[in-house]
C-alpha cells in the first residue's frame, strides 16, 4: 500500500530483556576476563571441582569464586555437575592456557586498560571519525604496547593474535597456492604463527616476519621452539617505510588495523618489494550485506575504537588492491569468519 509504513508488532517486555542483555555486554566481557585471569579453565581441566577446591588452588576468595563460577555457568562457559561441582564446556575449554587454540590471551587483552579505556570514549570516536585511544592511553595502541612498562601486556597481545591465527591457520595452510614460492614474508606477523605453519607444511619454504622489535623477538623464539631457525629470520622494521622482498607477502589481519591511506601505503610497499609477477595473500574478515547478522560489523566498531582501522567489504578491498597495483584472484574462507584473498601484481 503506497505511502503506508508498516510497523512490525513487537513484545515490549521481550524487547526490553533483549536490550538489557546487550547493555550488560560489558559485564559479560569482565566475567570472561575474570575466568581467564583466575585460571578457572585450567583448574577444571582434569575433572569437575567445587568453588572451594578452585579457590584453594588459585588462592582466591571461596565465596566470590563460587559467584563467578555460577555466573560463568549461566553464560555457558562452565557446566554445573551437582553437589557444588563445576565442569568445563567446549566454549569454556577455549580459555585453557594449554590448548592449541586458546582464546585466554584474547580475553585478557579485551578487558585490559589498553582496550577497555578507549571503549569508554567510543561515542567520541564515532563523532570525530577517529580512534580516541591516544586520548585514553596517551599513545596509539601500538606505541602503547612498545613502551617498556607495557611489555607484559604486549606479550599477551601477541599471544592473543597467535590464538586468532590458530583459528585460521589450518584453512590458510590447506588453501594457499604456494606453487613456485620459496620465500615468504609475514608482514606484521607478530609471533609468526602463520608463516611458521606454512614452513612446517612446506620444507622448501624460507620464512621471515617483519614487525616491531618486541614482536620479532617472540617470532624468533617461536621459530627456535619449532626447530625452524635454520629457515627463518626476523626483521625488525616499519611496514609503512619498507618491506623485504619475497615470492609471497602475507598480510593476516593487518589491513583492518589501519585507515585506507595507511592500508594503501602497506600494500604499495608490498607491491614494490614483490616485483613483476609478485604475489600476496591477504587474510581478513569480509563484511557481509548490510542488515545481516555479521560479527565483522562488531569487529569494525572495535577497529574504530581501538586502532583507528576498519573492516571492509570486497568492493572496498578491491579498490585498495587496484590502487596499490594488485589484482585479486581466488578468494576462499579459511575459518573464524576470515577469508584468504590471493593477489597478483599488475
Amino acid at each position: 500500500m503506497t505511502g503506508t509504513t508498516v510497523t512490525q508488532a513487537t513484545d515490549p517486555a521481550a524487547d526490553a530483556a533483549s536490550l538489557l542483555n546487550l547493555i550488560a555486554g560489558g559485564a559479560m566481557t569482565q566475567i570472561v576476563h575474570a575466568v581467564a585471569a583466575l585460571n578457572i579453565a585450567d583448574h577444571l581441566a582434569g575433572e569437575p571441582r567445587t568453588a572451594k577446591e578452585v579457590a584453594a588452588r588459585e588462592g582466591s576468595n571461596e565465596r566470590t569464586t563460587f559467584r563467578l563460577m555460577r555466573a560463568a555457568a549461566s553464560l555457558g562457559l562452565l557446566s554445573y555437575e551437582g553437589e557444588g561441582r563445576f565442569g568445563l564446556t567446549g566454549m569454556g575449554g577455549l580459555l585453557r592456557s594449554d590448548t592449541p587454540v586458546s582464546l585466554r590471551p584474547m580475553a585478557l587483552v579485551q578487558a585490559a586498560p589498553s582496550h577497555w579505556q578507549p571503549w569508554g570514549l567510543f561515542p567520541e570516536a564515532v563523532r570525530k571519525g577517529e580512534s580516541q585511544a591516544g586520548k585514553a592511553l596517551g599513545a596509539d595502541i601500538f606505541d602503547y604496547y612498545a613502551r617498556p612498562e607495557n611489555a607484559e601486556m604486549a606479550r599477551i597481545f601477541s599471544e592473543a593474535m597467535g590464538g586468532m591465527s590458530a583459528m585460521v591457520t589450518q584453512g590458510v595452510v590447506a588453501g594457499a597456492d604456494l606453487e613456485g614460492v620459496s620465500t615468504v614474508v609475514d608482514v606484521g606477523g607478530a609471533d609468526g604463527h602463520l608463516v611458521l605453519a606454512l614452513m612446517e607444511a612446506r620444507p622448501e619454504l624460507r620464512g621471515q616476519v617483519l614487525d616491531l622489535p618486541h614482536a620479532v623477538e617472540g617470532a624468533v623464539e617461536e621459530a627456535a621452539r619449532r626447530g625452524l631457525s635454520d629457515r627463518f629470520s626476523g626483521a625488525a622494521g616499519d611496514f609503512f617505510a619498507e618491506v623485504p622482498t619475497a615470492d609471497l607477502h602475507v598480510l593476516k589481519t593487518v589491513l583492518h588495523d589501519w585507515d585506507d591511506d595507511r592500508a594503501l601505503r602497506i600494500l604499495r610497499n608490498c607491491r614494490a618489494a614483490a616485483g613483476e609477477g609478485g604475489r600476496a595473500l591477504v587474510v581478513e574478515m569480509v563484511l557481509a550485506e548490510v542488515g545481516t547478522s555479521d560479527f565483522a560489523t562488531i569487529s569494525d566498531m572495535a577497529m574504530l575504537c581501538v586502532t583507528g582501522g576498519v573492516e571492509r567489504d570486497l568492493d572496498e578491498f578491491d579498490a585498495l588492491f587496484a590502487a596499490a597495483g594488485w589484482s585479486r584472484g581466488r578468494t576462499y574462507p579459511v575459518g573464524g569468519g576470515h577469508f584468504g584473498m590471493e593477489l597478483r601484481a599488475v
